[in-house]
């Protein structure tokens, strides 16, 4: 099994080939839309990696594909400009879930 990246930018996909990690970069909800469609059809790829900007984009689609689909994993990942996004999201997820702030 394999990962794979979809990125929207190429500071992310270089460190991720540093990685061994393929990928490609984008910017288009259509082509974040047909790029994952093709992804989950490929028998090869467990795990597929979107940045959390990508992710934004269609979130619907990324959501239908973690409930419905056992293989590929589909997994959101923070790039350089996103690391304080993926902060204040475990902080509101601890909110919801503990009712606690912190």
């Amino acid at each position: 099994m394999r990962f794979y990246l979809l990125s929207d930018n190429i500071d992310t996909l270089m460190g991720m080939r540093l990685a061994g990690i393929e990928g490609r970069v984008i910017h288009e909800a259509h082509e974040v839309e047909e790029a994952l469609n093709q992804l989950v059809k490929d028998e090869s790829i467990g795990v597929i990696l979107v940045t959390g900007k990508l992710a934004e984009l269609c979130p619907e689609l990324i959501t239908s594909i973690k409930l419905n689909y056992k293989r590929p994993l589909l997994v959101s990942v923070a790039d350089r400009h996103g690391a304080g996004q993926l902060s204040q999201n475990i902080q509101r997820y601890v909110k919801e879930a503990v009712g606690i702030e912190i």
